[in-house]
């Protein structure tokens, strides 16, 4: 009996998308792909589509309103432009089918409110697409920050700047109030809030490169206060050497913690240096350069989980109001008007 778990990629239009239909196809033995839905020509909402057309082979084209009537389907992957994520994953929530939606959680809180508030009535999976969730060296960051290695955090910088995309990508961030901010420094947030908490204010510095503009925010700060604490978060989508120079520090009383590239995938090696001025339970104090384990592919992890969770291997993550509070602040951090703005 074929026990793997019929999904269907609702959209091709989201930067994501090739991504999720590559990883889904590096898990045969836990997915079965029944269908796909092209969404070009479906929504009005502006996009920057970078799809693949080879990945399209050997997969049902279905339209939208074909998804719900496949026998037997149990989960969507919903990667559809920005604006439309939120609408479409409420019709799949009113389907009650397991839900990997893409980032960012939109620009209506009280849509999404509902979205997961649904998810969680009715205790769907409902995942977000924040690839760093199941990044190893943001996870060894977390444990070093939450194991109180590094003392009392005092400072975090991070980035997620790029050069991919050219103009039509510029034109593309001026669809969003936030800009580059709102669609990839989303992940920083994701991260941040797991490690951090809530923060006390956020302030956004949104600005345009020279020469573009002032609608396209395509060189972007935000700054998250705590109490003792301050976190950097940077996103511009002009770096010369591209993403692979994106970095993260983490600085405290009692160590700091860095590690760039974000991402590194094999043959590559991904190493986070560590160095402690007092030891603990697993370092003395020191120097280190800690290899962590290499990614064969940035999104594969976090569908081995949700295939997990739906087939009750996992216990469902209660992440429902950490998701509410990413999407909060995602849009403080973008300009809109938050209890976390002035």
């Amino acid at each position: 009996m074929d026990k793997r778990i019929k999904v269907v990629q609702i959209g091709i239009c989201h930067e994501h998308a090739p991504g999720k239909m590559t990883a889904l196809k590096l898990l045969p033995e836990l997915y079965e792909i029944v269908g796909l839905v092209d969404d070009r020509t479906i929504f009005e909402g502006k996009k920057f589509v970078n799809w693949r057309p080879e990945l399209a082979d050997g997969v049902k084209s279905l339209s939208l309103a074909q998804v719900w009537e496949v026998p037997g389907l149990e989960a969507v992957i919903i990667e559809v432009p920005n604006s439309d994520l939120v609408p479409v994953a409420l019709s799949c929530m009113e389907h009650n089918l397991a839900i990997h939606m893409d980032k960012p959680a939109g620009e209506d809180l009280v849509s999404f409110r509902k979205l997961i508030d649904g998810c969680k009535k009715r205790q769907l999976p409902f995942q977000m697409g924040f690839m760093f969730r199941t990044n190893p060296a943001f996870r060894l960051a977390r444990q070093a920050i939450q194991a109180g290695w590094l003392g009392d955090i005092f400072a975090m910088e991070a980035d997620m700047n790029h050069c991919y995309g050219g103009e039509p990508y510029q034109e593309y961030l001026g669809n969003f109030r936030g800009g580059i901010m709102y669609n990839l420094g989303c992940h920083l947030i994701d991260f941040t809030v797991s490690a951090m908490g809530l923060p006390e204010r956020v302030i956004p510095v949104l600005k345009s490169v020279a020469g573009y503009p002032e609608r396209i925010k395509n060189n972007t700060v935000a700054i998250f206060e705590y109490p003792h604490a301050t976190v950097t978060l940077r996103a511009c989508s002009f770096e010369a050497l591209g993403a692979g120079s994106r970095r993260m520090k983490i600085a405290g009383t009692k160590g700091t913690l860095e590690f760039s590239p974000l991402e590194q995938f094999a043959p590559g090696q991904m190493e986070v240096h560590l160095t402690l001025r007092e030891g603990n339970d697993r370092y003395e104090a020191g120097a280190y350069v800690i290899n962590c384990d290499l990614i064969r592919d940035r999104h594969v992890d976090q569908l081995m989980e949700l295939a997990g969770i739906i087939r009750g291997e996992i216990p469902n993550p209660d992440n429902y109001d950490h998701d509410y509070n990413v999407a909060e602040l995602t849009l403080a951090a973008s300009g809109y008007p938050t209890r976390y703005t002035i």
